[in-house]
């Protein structure tokens, strides 16, 4: 059983929560957003609360209804504060800039890496080494993150890449003569 899935997702005031069969949808100050549950999990909105309980006693409901109220406890965090996640770009001549709805990314390649802004999402570059993006969806804009800095990962000699703002890069030594 999971002790997180046992929990109640309180809805605060100002956010209007819905439940029609498998999809909860949640309205606040910063959007609207959706969710469609798993079938083995079952959502009931009750007293201003949302509960997710398993369907049935397979370990796969088990599993999957824990994932669903944390879910839930997503819709309701991002329509009322919203997701941020900082990246920091390390290197000599490494640097991002925003064009319109493009960023661009000078890496270390021979040309530079245009990453087109999904709806949704908003990036901010405060310093050309820092990029700031936020959003409602805390999977959408841990996604855009992660796309970005798979262009260039933090390589481990000298730290080189994008990296999260709070990541620690393991440093190797380099050879020995």
């Amino acid at each position: 059983m999971s002790r997180i899935g046992k929990r109640p997702v309180t809805v605060p005031s100002g956010v209007t929560a819905t439940v029609e069969g498998q999809t909860v949808r949640m309205k606040g100050p910063k959007g609207q957003l959706e969710f469609v549950v798993h079938n083995d999990v079952e959502v009931k909105l009750e007293n201003g609360a949302v509960k997710v309980a398993p369907r049935y006693e397979t370990n796969r409901a088990q599993a999957l209804y824990g994932t669903a109220r944390a879910q839930v406890a997503n819709l309701v965090a991002g329509v009322t504060k919203g997701f941020e996640k900082k990246l920091e770009i390390v290197g000599v001549g490494y640097r991002a800039a925003l064009q319109g709805k493009t960023l661009q990314l000078a890496l270390g390649y021979s040309h530079d890496v245009s990453y087109a802004i999904p709806e949704g999402i908003t990036i901010a570059v405060p310093k050309p080494t820092e990029i700031t993006i936020a959003g409602n969806d805390a999977q959408r804009v841990g996604q855009v993150a992660a796309e970005i800095r798979g262009y260039r990962p933090p390589e481990p000699y000298k730290g080189k890449g994008v990296k999260y703002a709070d990541e620690f890069i393991f440093r190797k030594e380099g050879k020995k003569k």
